[in-house]
């Protein structure tokens, strides 16, 4: 049996069972939610599961089954209140992290969305003691649902006062450091990392990431950024490898304001691709 195929009988036991388990609780016939009044708030969970737990049984163990979930919500729901006294507007907690693409088994549950090809933006609770990533359960009983306001909330409360400077990393050669020590969030930056390449930059940067507190950025105006890929991969290497939090180990090519490519350290004009064609067309010094 599909879920859907029980959707009727499970809907109704649960209208059913509603008064007798959570008394202060509704069912949604339009969205096949139950609603749990928070406070001021609301927490809303979706029948879906218990819809498959159903199928995957006999209609005999059905009551017991939706029984067994309603009380499951309500523990949820009472968790989430428990946490709304903890945090007050959790709200005001939320940041993004960027971080190297996760396995789908790592994703499975948490608020996570794609940032390019080869990372993920993160949303994460902002607590000492009780923070960690945004659980989808955690958000849809505290009611987190549209959650644009995230990124304004790391930028002014996390990367207002991050550093930024230039350190030499061959002679005659600096890279830009972006960084706030203990910050777990300066790689959310890695989408802007345009506004910190100078003005009349087109062929973007050499890009790295090796801990959540720290960028790096040389910018790319001729092919002698051949010569410093290798000493910018080692760096980002090394600083990877003695992170306490670390990011990712490689290195990027910045392009197209939110673009990254992987380079190899030895990436010259001779190879294919993209980056390999654009030093073939820069000149020799810039």
């Amino acid at each position: 049996m599909e879920p859907l195929d029980a959707a009727g009988d499970v809907h109704a036991l649960i209208r059913d069972l509603l008064p007798v388990v959570v008394p202060s609780a509704w069912f949604d016939e339009g969205t096949s939610e139950v609603v749990l009044p928070l406070g001021r708030s609301e927490a809303r969970a979706s029948t879906w599961t218990v819809l498959e737990r159903c199928a995957r049984d006999d209609p005999a163990a059905w009551p017991r089954l939706v029984d067994e979930w309603l009380r499951e919500v309500d523990d949820r729901a009472v968790r989430a209140v428990g946490e709304m006294e903890l945090f007050g507007d959790v709200r005001e907690l939320l940041r993004l992290r960027i971080v190297p693409k996760l396995a789908p088994r790592d994703r499975e549950g948490l608020v996570v969305v794609p940032a390019g090809d080869h990372f993920d933006a993160m949303v994460m609770i902002e607590h000492p003691r009780y923070g960690g990533p945004l659980t989808k359960a955690r958000a849809g009983l505290l009611g987190l649902h549209r959650l644009g306001y995230v990124m304004t909330n790391t930028h002014d409360r996390e990367l207002a006062d991050v550093q930024v400077r230039d350190q030499p990393l061959l002679p005659g050669r600096n890279v830009r450091v972006i960084t706030k020590p203990g910050s777990r969030y300066v790689s959310a930056l890695l989408s802007e990392i345009h506004q910190f390449l100078p003005a009349d930059n087109v062929h973007g940067a050499l890009v790295g990431a090796p801990c959540h507190s720290t960028l790096l950025l040389y910018p790319i105006a001729s092919r002698s950024v051949a010569e410093v890929l290798p000493v910018f991969a080692d760096v980002v290497a090394e600083m990877h490898a003695d992170a306490d939090d670390p990011c990712a180990p490689g290195v990027y090519w910045g392009h197209e304001r939110r673009r990254l490519t992987p380079l190899r350290p030895d990436a010259g004009p001779d190879g294919s691709g993209e980056f390999a064609a654009l030093l073939r067309r820069l000149p020799a010094e810039g």
